[in-house]
């Protein structure tokens, strides 16, 4: 345990950590943004003991110096850029480098400016210098953090600025997702110091930097915060903020509320205050109404004396006037029934692995249109922010899920995880409370929530979410048995996953409809409460067909989606509020016996092509959305 041991024990010896601010970056009249995507110098640190980056102050000087380089594209996971097979499967420290040139008039009046460095995501633990001095770590993949660099690159103004990130992508009992190291020490079968990387989920753990690295600018006074939520009293829409300053108390602001086509509704000059709409532009999800995904815009400006200067900021956040509401069997959207008809996805894809790509999130979202599916389960991580923004747009309905996956272990439920657990949700929420998309927080996917620690451990979870964000609610998505699930009595609504016919009674399609029934019927007879379909499907290799269905077929596919269609139709009547289809596309996973180049559970290939199970959903889901909705005959389903 030597090597894991040393690997975590450097991580005390730096200095603090520190999370994003809590506004994404953009260009705006009082702000620059510089976005530092492209190749990347790389190396992975193969040492024994993974720590001659450390060792050796590889930040202290250019990378290349202390040995040899690669490229690297950011964003991108490293795994599948290389033909090394070492580099694919490779745990520990890899480190990247960049020097980039900073606008000059970023500098001319430089102690009126500030200067951040912001990284969109790293997997799994970061630790960042600028020309050879630490700005900032941080802990867990998914979600982005800053730091303030304005001091460093002010001190040389016109001079490149030397970025170096070394990541971590080793996974720990207490990390999330967790994972062990398990060293293998029979020196007949294996290397002297093998070890391997054991999870407990199913997708490939890749790693890098997936998400951009961007420099920006504000004033050295600044709109650090802007959150927003909203409500409907008869025809008034109100939106409730509150703005946070930084740099200064002695500021005044002007707030506009536009519409999207630029007239302003209402003002406001507060710090804290409401403005009212009369017959508000709603938000509403993709297909229940003509016009879904409406966004207004909060434009907020900030005037702050700073000692004897003026500084000036403006920041807009898009605001969707909507409101959230669960009974006892259903989901309220503004007030009206709300049936989840979508999929579970992954950021996956050949080659980039888990890094944004702009062209595969247009085709996903195409893809998602065409289906007809109005929402999805950010399974098993939160996406990046590129892709909230369009499901903001589009009225794609999310339910936003943290890393708590693979959590199979009772040591996965102690203190050190769950105060890691409470600031990941921390992060989330900060990100992403003021998304009208966002309609509920996942805290989980299929923990071992049966064993005894799990009660209190998602009591506290929950309770903390709901504290820090009362206005949605709150689930995890559970595989458990209905009578032993020690989390579900603090969720809003229950999410079920159920893979009748293939993980047990493999092949026995005529088992599915009395089975399922069962599960929906325990479920709501013990809690009372909405119930989701968070999973369900059946592996098909593409191309592969059998006549009477068998396992793998393309066939066996389409029937597994059927039989849970025809108990879906009779429970949606009742309390079941959704399903959730797994999955959007294959994926890539470990490599094991019972995954042939990766899980096959997609409607969509990979490459996003579909399989015939695609057309049996898009069907359904058309019908299902002209049953619930009022759309104008241009939107509505038709053959193909």
């Amino acid at each position: 345990m030597a090597a894991l041991r040393l690997t975590f024990l450097l991580l005390p010896l730096l200095r603090g950590r520190a999370g994003a601010g809590p506004l994404c970056p953009r260009d705006t009249p009082s702000r620059d943004l510089k976005e530092l995507g492209g190749l990347w110098r790389f190396r992975a640190d193969t040492s024994e003991r993974r720590d001659s980056g450390f060792a050796q102050r590889w930040y202290r000087r250019p990378l290349e110096q202390s040995g040899p380089v690669i490229d690297m594209p950011v964003p991108a996971s490293f795994n599948d850029i290389t033909q090394d097979p070492s580099l694919r499967r490779f745990i520990g420290w890899v480190w990247y480098e960049k020097e980039v040139l900073l606008p000059k008039h970023w500098f001319q009046d430089a102690f009126k400016t500030r200067v951040v460095l912001r990284v969109g995501s790293a997997h799994y633990y970061a630790v960042v210098w600028v020309n050879g001095v630490q700005v900032v770590e941080h802990e867990g993949g998914h979600l982005p953090f800053e730091a303030d660099i304005s001091t460093i690159v002010q001190a040389s103004p016109g001079d490149p600025c030397r970025i170096t990130i070394a990541v971590n992508n080793t996974l720990s009992p207490y990390t999330l997702p967790p994972g062990t190291i398990q060293y293998l020490k029979d020196e007949s079968k294996y290397p002297k110091g093998y070890f391997v990387q054991n999870t407990k989920f199913d997708f490939f753990n890749y790693a890098g930097i997936h998400r951009p690295v961007v420099v920006y600018t504000t004033p050295i006074a600044y709109i650090d915060d802007i959150t927003v939520t909203t409500a409907l009293s008869g025809n008034i829409g109100v939106v409730r903020y509150e703005v946070s300053v930084i740099g200064s108390s002695q500021y005044s602001l002007s707030l506009n509320l536009r519409e999207k086509e630029g007239k302003v509704v209402a003002t406001g000059q507060a710090a804290v205050g409401e403005l009212k709409v009369v017959d508000p532009k709603l938000w509403w999800p993709y297909l229940m109404h003509e016009n879904p995904g409406y966004l207004y815009y909060l434009e907020v400006r900030l005037s702050a004396q700073v000692d004897e200067d003026l500084a000036e900021d403006v920041y807009t956040v898009p605001v969707g006037i909507r409101t959230v509401h669960v009974t006892s069997s259903q989901f309220l959207i503004n007030g009206k029934p709300f049936y989840f008809h979508g999929v579970n996805k992954h950021e996956d894809a050949d080659i980039r692995g888990k890094g944004l790509d702009w062209s595969l999130i247009a085709k996903d979202f195409n893809l998602l249109k065409w289906l007809g599916a109005n929402s999805f389960r950010t399974s098993h991580y939160p996406y990046a922010e590129e892709i909230m923004d369009l499901c903001d747009a589009y009225g794609i309905v999310v339910i936003d899920e943290c890393p708590g996956v693979g959590m199979r272990d009772i040591e996965n439920f102690g203190n050190q995880s769950l105060a890691h657990h409470l600031v990941v949700m921390e992060e989330l929420i900060r990100r992403d409370k003021n998304r009208p998309s966002v309609v509920m927080w996942s805290v989980a996917n299929e923990p071992a929530s049966e064993l005894p620690p799990a009660a209190n451990y998602f009591k506290t979870v929950i309770a903390h979410t709901k504290a820090i964000d009362p206005t949605r609610p709150v689930t995890f998505v559970s595989n458990a048995n209905y009578a032993h699930d020690h989390g579900a009595p603090y969720v809003d609504v229950i999410c079920v996953n159920s893979y009748f016919s293939w993980y047990h009674d493999s092949g026995h399609l005529e088992v599915i409809q009395l089975q399922l029934n069962t599960q929906f019927e325990n479920w709501y007879e013990t809690y009372h409460k909405p119930i989701i379909q968070s999973e369900y499907g059946a592996d098909a290799v593409s191309g592969l067909h059998s006549d009477p269905p068998l396992m793998f077929s393309e066939e066996y596919q389409v029937a597994v989606l059927k039989q849970y269609h025809a108990v879906l139709d009779r429970k949606r009547k009742e309390y079941v509020i959704g399903e959730l289809i797994w999955n959007f596309a294959d994926f890539m996973t470990d490599q094991a016996v019972t995954r042939v180049l990766g899980n096959k559970k997609g409607i969509f290939t990979r490459q996003r092509q579909p399989k015939p199970a695609a057309f049996v959903l898009r069907e359904r889901y058309w019908k299902l959305a002209n049953e619930s909705s009022c759309l104008p005959p241009t939107m509505q389903y038709y053959n193909v």
